[in-house]
């Protein structure tokens, strides 16, 4: 399987300027910068057009930040990338990731059975879920409801046509969609442990998101909760 390797990086992130170039030096040179979208600096007309919200069930309870829905459109530029290549998949990683010393282990495991499945998440956190496979220090699971964070992930050609055509528009951040295998009937799989490192904090920070007043807080929270048991819902009810 020919994998073409993409790191998502915006540019005027430059404190991961560095990191990015040490995922570069270590992927290969095969590997690719994706050029993240400023959702900052998108017209009202760009956003209206990527982000469409209430489209789809369960509803999301709030409204998209420029930079999620910046976010968004940086990974469908990656998947529309692997599409011009002629690479069977894309390894899609965030620029505030590390691979960790035995990520070649985690990526031989989920590259076995990522025609079957499509789309396997690469976690900078443990997961727990029903075990497909297992191989060294590694096991391929299926979660009942996908964890969020996009910091890696290996995608086929068939799952990104099928994804960039399911978001266009889109009405939710893109981890969040991608946990809803009820809509896409893609039932992401996941590598664990964590065989990423979030660095998020050493390289300056989320570029996404803000500060918000205490009872915003507390009220988004609340909507979260509920937000959340509607997905487990509906991954309970449409689990394979």
């Amino acid at each position: 399987m020919k994998i073409k390797p993409f790191v998502i990086h915006l540019a005027r992130a430059t404190q991961r300027r560095a990191q990015v170039e040490q995922l570069l030096q270590r992927l290969g040179p095969n590997s690719e910068i994706i050029d993240a979208v400023d959702g900052a600096a998108l017209s009202q007309d760009q956003l209206t057009l990527a982000y469409q919200p209430n489209q789809l069930a369960p509803r999301y309870p709030f409204a998209l930040r420029p930079g999620e829905i910046g976010c968004f459109l940086s990974h469908r530029n990656a998947w529309t990338s692997l599409l011009d290549s002629d690479a069977d998949a894309a390894l899609i990683l965030e620029d505030d990731v590390e691979l960790n010393g035995d990520f070649d282990a985690a990526l031989s495991l989920a590259t076995q059975h990522l025609a079957k499945i499509g789309y396997i998440q690469l976690q900078t956190r443990t997961c727990e879920g029903e075990e497909l496979d297992h191989q060294d220090n590694y096991a391929l699971i299926r979660p009942r409801i996908m964890p969020l964070r996009t910091s890696g992930q290996l995608v086929s050609r068939s799952a990104a046509e099928r994804l960039l055509t399911a978001t266009a528009p889109f009405d939710r951040p893109v981890d969040t969609f991608l946990q809803m295998h009820w809509h896409t009937d893609i039932h992401i799989a996941v590598i664990t442990p964590a065989c990423l490192t979030d660095r998020t904090a050493e390289t300056g920070g989320s570029t996404i998101g803000s500060q918000k007043p205490l009872l915003e807080k507390i009220q988004r929270e609340w909507k979260r909760a509920r937000y959340r048991s509607k997905v487990k819902h509906h991954s309970y009810r449409n689990i394979r």
